[in-house]
């Protein structure tokens, strides 16, 4: 198989997991935050500094290579691996979710979905073949199935309905995936907040024997608890030796709390995005650096971090970057951000190896403030 799991502990007190996520490109160990490299770049950053950083795997996005560069110019060049120049994994989202998400004037059939693309308003047509079609070409290492994410709220009877029609596209992108050898196809348990609908999604899913199965339709705008009470009931029901994969999460207590019920495997534009507007995340919780607070604070931005930036800068000079629209500001940043996340993962996995999460999730919360934010929405 293109893509194998091996599950190596499950932690006592919880249903977190630690495992190892195989794909030609490499090992992954989970559980794993994948940074966002929406067009084939996570922005601001290197491949280099990724690798540095600890990265293992970054996600990229059908619908916006589709529409720029194009699946075919990234054929041409060997693949996103070699266009991007990234040694490790990659994981291609379908596009689904941009296509309903960005694209305001969109028709959906049986067939697929017709939508006007956000760049151009030209007009295109996306169907689970076209959509496994150009994810082959892109040649990520795991792929997913084209699939309808319904908005939060939405009536049972339209969630229904979607909820059929991606198990239907589902089924047509299995027949239509040309390169099992070497990219595997993650099916996507849709179902919105119907728990009974969630169940049909895995059971039908199952069926169907993917790889790997992906929770899709939750941090789209629903209550924080409402997010955790369908992710328990969702993944309990999931096969238990295939890796799981909760899709636009990434806020360092949804990654604790996605892990706590039994999630390998996460992304989210989140970190990238936060740090662009000048927010960044300690051990003590949110850090708006822009603020004038910190024009003559001359600490690293987390005195108990050792990324490049926190052993090198202050929140002084920082602040001052991004005020003057210098893009390094942006840059550490940024850095700071995923190395918060990579290593927090990094500690998880540890503390599961070590049959103390439960302790290790206590100690994060006594020290982590958590405050609602704009900004702390995930991105599917």
């Amino acid at each position: 198989m293109a893509v194998q799991f091996h599950l190596i502990k499950t932690d006592p007190s919880s249903r977190a997991r630690r495992g190892r996520l195989y794909t030609r490109h490499g090992s992954v160990e989970t559980p794993v935050f994948m940074p966002v490299g929406t067009q084939a770049s996570v922005k601001t950053m290197s491949p280099h500094e990724l690798l540095d950083i600890g990265v293992e795997m970054i996600l990229s996005n059908t619908y916006h290579l589709f529409l720029r560069p194009g699946h075919d110019l990234i054929r041409e060049a060997g693949g996103l691996h070699r266009f991007m120049a990234w040694p490790k994994s990659v994981l291609t989202d379908s596009g689904g979710f941009q296509v309903f998400s960005l694209s305001p004037l969109r028709r959906i059939s049986e067939e697929g979905v017709t939508f006007r693309s956000h760049l151009s308003g030209e007009t295109f047509f996306l169907s689970p073949e076209r959509a496994t079609e150009v994810q082959n070409a892109l040649g990520a290492d795991v792929i997913m199935a084209f699939d309808e994410c319904p908005p939060y709220p939405a009536e049972r009877s339209y969630v229904e309905e979607s909820l059929e029609r991606t198990l239907r596209w589902a089924r047509r992108c299995q027949a239509a995936h040309r390169r099992p050898e070497d990219q595997g196809l993650f099916g996507i348990v849709q179902g919105g907040m119907e728990l009974d609908l969630r169940r049909h999604a895995v059971e039908s899913l199952a069926e169907m024997d993917f790889p790997g199965y992906a929770v899709g339709g939750l941090s789209v705008g629903e209550p924080k608890e409402k997010m955790y009470d369908v992710l328990e009931y969702t993944t309990e029901l999931l096969p238990v030796d295939k890796p799981r994969y909760l899709m636009g999460v990434g806020a360092p207590e949804d990654l604790i709390e996605g892990v706590r019920r039994g999630v390998d495997m996460f992304d989210c534009v989140l970190p990238t995005r936060i740090a662009r507007n000048g927010t960044v995340w300690t051990r003590r919780g949110k850090l708006v650096v822009r603020n004038g607070a910190y024009a003559r604070d001359y600490r690293p931005l987390d005195p108990e971090c050792s990324c490049y930036t926190c052993r090198h800068f202050t929140r002084a000079y920082i602040r001052h970057l991004l005020k003057a629209d210098e893009i390094l500001g942006l840059r550490l940043t940024t850095y700071h951000n995923l190395y918060f996340l990579v290593h927090l993962m990094q500690d998880i996995r540890r503390a599961i190896e070590e049959d103390r999460f439960a302790e290790f999730r206590s100690a994060f919360y006594r020290t982590f403030e958590i405050r609602k934010s704009e900004d702390a929405e995930g991105g599917r």
